[in-house]
């Protein structure tokens, strides 16, 4: 279920044109976060990660990850046609080849205070392990749509329904997801450092059961007030293990 990618020194779960499902540094190497203290619009943001990388010693094909901010949920063809513009920078970079993408990926929209563009909020990228060696990785966003074919009514989990049960099963699926792509690198919740959850809705009635319990917070989690990128997605998580984070 993972593909290796020797140019970025990470492996990587294949998923659809725009990302991966989640980046797992190589042994011998490490992800290290890096967050924008003001988001800079997504060409600026470019520039200043392909400076940061390069300053670092790295290759720009080391990029892994990143973290969008939009002002608002897009529809299906308005999602389309953002990563097919979003993807023509990491085709320049040598990461996306016209098919396959290594590069996971969450873009949310905050409900207050949104950026005028889409932006970067944070980036990841591999470098050479400075630590104790043990592994990193980050898990790109999911929220409560199947994969799959299909228009995203039919591949949603209870479809526009924000009843308490409705939300319990949106979050009960998000989180096996997020399960199931840990698993894919052969990690579990306890190997994250940090778990971050997006929606505008209370979704604390259901944060016992299928996140408390199953281990998903034992780092805490971060909530960001916030939609997934697409109209009607209600919920969407991602988490990583990194030890290496810094804020520019």
């Amino acid at each position: 279920m993972t593909r290796d990618f020797p140019a970025g020194n990470y492996r990587f779960i294949p998923a659809v044109f725009q990302y991966s499902s989640g980046a797992a540094a190589d042994p011998g190497y490490e992800v290290e976060r890096v967050r924008f203290d003001r988001m800079p619009s997504l060409a600026e943001g470019f520039v200043q990660i392909a400076k940061y990388i390069e300053a670092a010693g790295r290759p720009l094909t080391s990029f892994c990850a990143c973290e969008l901010r939009s002002p608002g949920a897009f529809t299906e063809d308005g999602f389309l046609k953002f990563n097919q513009h979003y993807v023509k920078t990491l085709a320049e970079w040598g990461l996306f080849d016209g098919t396959t993408n290594p590069v996971a990926r969450s873009n949310v929209c905050p409900e207050i205070d949104p950026p005028a563009e889409p932006s970067f909020y944070a980036f990841s990228f591999t470098r050479p392990s400075q630590g104790t060696g043990t592994p990193t990785f980050v898990i790109a966003g999911g929220a409560e749509s199947r994969e799959g074919s299909g228009s995203y009514p039919e591949r949603t989990v209870r479809y526009r329904d924000l009843s308490p049960e409705g939300l319990r099963e949106k979050v009960r699926f998000t989180v096996g997801s997020m399960e199931s792509r840990l698993g894919a690198f052969g990690f579990a919740w306890k190997d994250t450092t940090a778990v971050q959850a997006y929606t505008v809705h209370d979704f604390h009635p259901a944060m016992t059961d299928e996140l408390v319990r199953r281990g998903a917070t034992r780092s805490g989690l971060t909530w960001h007030f916030a939609r997934p990128p697409v109209i009607d997605l209600e919920y969407e998580m991602d988490c990583r293990r990194v030890t290496r984070e810094t804020v520019i």
